[in-house]
């Protein structure tokens, strides 16, 4: 029996992939913002605009909880954020798409530099160091 050669992924097929999952990313969340801005202005038609006060953002779109609850009732503001929870996203899967491919490649200390990255993200998304 002829055996079939084993196809390894290299550095070409892992900076193809990352650029194709950077540019999913930005496209989809593009879209979700977009849609998120006819629901806001179908709802919202009509309204009259107030600029002499200011209104900060509703308290339930401070988080991702409040935004996916949001996001479910179709909310256009949600929507919004949801769109840009993903653009926030989707260089963090950047990073975790690389240490895999580090990982493959068996480069640890891209691995090792690729987990400090991460780990700076997820310390400074949580509020980073109190004192």
């Amino acid at each position: 029996m002829k055996k079939e050669p084993r196809h390894y992924i290299g550095d070409k097929d892992i900076q193809v992939i990352i650029g194709t999952l950077l540019r999913v990313g930005v496209y989809t969340s593009l879209a979700i913002v977009l849609l998120g801005g006819v629901i806001f202005m179908a709802g919202h038609a009509g309204k009259a605009v107030d600029y002499a006060s200011f209104r900060p953002q509703p308290a339930g779109l401070a988080s991702i909880g409040g935004i996916l609850k949001g996001l479910f009732s179709l909310d256009g503001m949600a929507v919004i954020q949801f769109g840009i929870l993903l653009l926030i996203f989707t260089p963090i899967a950047r990073v975790v798409f690389s240490i895999f491919g580090f990982l493959i490649e068996r480069d640890y200390l891209y691995v090792g530099i690729g987990l400090v990255i991460l780990a700076i993200i997820a310390l400074s998304m949580n509020g980073g160091f109190t004192h």
